[in-house]
């Protein structure tokens, strides 16, 4: 198809969601970019960041793990979780990989590209920077919380969110939003995988001015727990376009119930659904979703 080498499409968010986007996106090859989450403070990627510092690799382990089309030797290598006694315990052998090119001073870019060329992925994949930082929520009683698992588990709803420190976006994201033709947010857990890399200015102003981009929010298919769960639909699409300097959504595709939204938002009710799990999006039902928007 004509579109696979005409059309460029960016992807932006965090772990499972992104990963599940941007392999239905794999016939789009180098024209296909996702733009990762760096925030993460949980599992194996919170206790490297720990002891060693540096972004969090997890969600870009996450992404490229789902775009391997060649199983092999280092993609066993890349997959493989320690498990047993020790220190070592829970560990992935892919976030170790990629933090030790880190500490070797390789920039953190082309430590992703590198692993890429190793496994044979042609997606391109971008953290959304390259300096460490973490997400910090203030709830509506005026408390401030600070690490993606802390937010995870409050009871409050939440009115603000920042990067701590605020941390330059990496410019190569940033150019991919603004030669795309198509911006998609989500799915993901909305809190702490989609709004982190909006956080950063140059990306939401990227957005902004990128008219001829269609914005599109893929919903999710399961309820989320924790303050995201408490948001509306609607909230979460307002928060978006605030991030983004007010540019409009321009449609939400899922399969819920959309009729309350319609004044305000163009929404698709499309069967996005595994067969076999209900709450994980299908990539090829995902695939034929995005190339109808384009």
């Amino acid at each position: 198809m004509t579109q696979y080498t005409d059309k460029k499409i960016v992807a932006i968010g965090g772990g499972h969601g992104l990963g599940r986007v941007l392999s239905a996106l794999k016939d789009f090859g180098g024209n296909a970019t996702g733009i990762v989450t760096t925030t993460d403070n949980g599992g194996s990627t919170g206790r490297i960041r720990d002891c060693q510092g540096g972004i969090a690799w997890g969600d870009t382990r996450n992404c490229i793990n789902q775009l391997i089309t060649e199983p092999s030797i280092s993609s066993m290598m890349f997959e493989y979780r320690f498990k047993g006694a020790g220190e070592l315990d829970g560990h992935n052998l892919g976030n170790l990989m990629l933090t030790g090119l880190d500490n070797l001073s390789v920039r953190p870019l082309d430590a992703i590209n590198l692993i890429r060329d190793m496994l044979k992925v042609s997606v391109n994949i971008i953290p959304m920077s390259e300096h460490p930082s973490d997400l910090s929520a203030l709830s509506v009683d005026g408390r401030w919380v600070t690490g993606e698992t802390s937010i995870d588990e409050m009871e409050e709803n939440l009115c603000r969110l920042d990067l701590v420190p605020g941390v330059p976006a990496t410019k190569e994201g940033v150019s991919a939003i603004e030669q795309a033709d198509c911006i998609i947010i989500g799915p993901g857990s909305f809190l702490t995988s989609i709004m982190p890399p909006l956080l950063l200015p140059d990306i939401g102003y990227a957005i902004a001015n990128n008219n001829k981009a269609r914005f599109v929010f893929i919903d999710n298919l399961a309820p989320e727990s924790g303050p995201a769960g408490k948001m509306t639909l609607a909230q979460k699409l307002q928060w978006v376009e605030r991030a983004c300097q007010a540019r409009k959504i321009d449609t939400v595709i899922g399969e819920g119930d959309y009729s309350s939204l319609d004044e305000n938002w163009n929404c698709k009710n499309v069967e996005l659904a595994s067969p076999n799990r209900g709450w994980r999006h299908d990539r090829s039902k995902l695939q034929d979703a995005i190339e109808s928007l384009l």
